[in-house]
């Protein structure tokens, strides 16, 4: 019996050391962009399953360019603020999407207003406009590049006129809710420091989102799959036009 209790003992110190030895707590740790990415991924999978409350099929065909931006922090008291990381993708000449450039969104409010509150936000880009001011540096939504409320329902038609006033279009999730926003004021700007350390120390946000030989790598890896099964590759009507011209 002694034996048997002593066989016990030892056994279950075994277990405890098992659980609590370095190589079972330090079990690999995702990076932060691994994170970001796989958010991105999650946000664009959820907007797209739900048919009514989607971004229509058409404006996705139209997309020169796609953000998502998962966990925009938007608090206030008195004077807001808003901030989120995320990610970019451009639609290249051939209709594929270049490598996902890393991004981040900040912006500014005043007036009577007082909470915090965590949106996922969406950026449809359809013309050159915003994502050329994006590669040089950053670009003011409003300003810079007129982004509108986008229109939901996956086949909801967008009228031309609608496209004529608007280079884009924006959309955001809040408690479970998916509607379009206006984020005017609010600054896009490429995240060098995520981008090098997924992409290279000489690699630029131009280099990625141009297509300049940045290869894709297990990072990205899952968001690049999502864009491609959601908005397949196709010959962009921007593109159309500039080799008819």
């Amino acid at each position: 019996m002694l034996k048997s209790f002593i066989r016990t003992g030892v056994w279950a110190v075994a277990v405890v050391l098992a659980l609590t030895s370095p190589v079972s707590a330090q079990q690999p740790k995702k990076s932060v962009e691994v994170e970001r990415v796989a958010e991105a991924a999650n946000v664009l999978n959820e907007i797209m399953n739900i048919p009514e409350s989607a971004i229509p099929d058409e404006l996705m065909s139209r997309a020169h360019g796609l953000a998502v931006i998962p966990h925009v922090v938007k608090g206030a008291f008195g004077i807001g603020g808003q901030w989120g990381k995320g990610v970019m993708s451009q639609r290249n000449e051939d209709g594929s999407w270049s490598q996902p450039a890393f991004i981040e969104i900040t912006g500014g409010s005043f007036g009577l207003q007082i909470g915090v509150q965590a949106s996922d936000i969406v950026l449809v880009f359809t013309d050159e406009s915003g994502i050329k001011g994006l590669l040089k540096g950053k670009v003011k939504l409003g300003a810079d590049a007129s982004v509108s409320a986008g229109p939901v329902g996956r086949k909801a038609e967008v009228g031309t006129d609608v496209f004529l006033r608007s280079g884009g279009f924006a959309y955001s999730r809040s408690k479970g809710l998916f509607a379009g926003i206006s984020l005017d004021g609010s600054v896009i700007s490429i995240d060098d420091d995520a981008n090098r350390k997924v992409y290279g120390k000489d690699v630029t946000g131009e280099q990625i989102l141009l297509g300049n030989g940045v290869r894709t790598n297990a990072t990205v890896d899952t968001f690049m799959k999502t864009l491609e099964k959601i908005s397949p590759a196709h010959v962009h009507s921007a593109t159309e036009a500039r080799k008819k011209s």
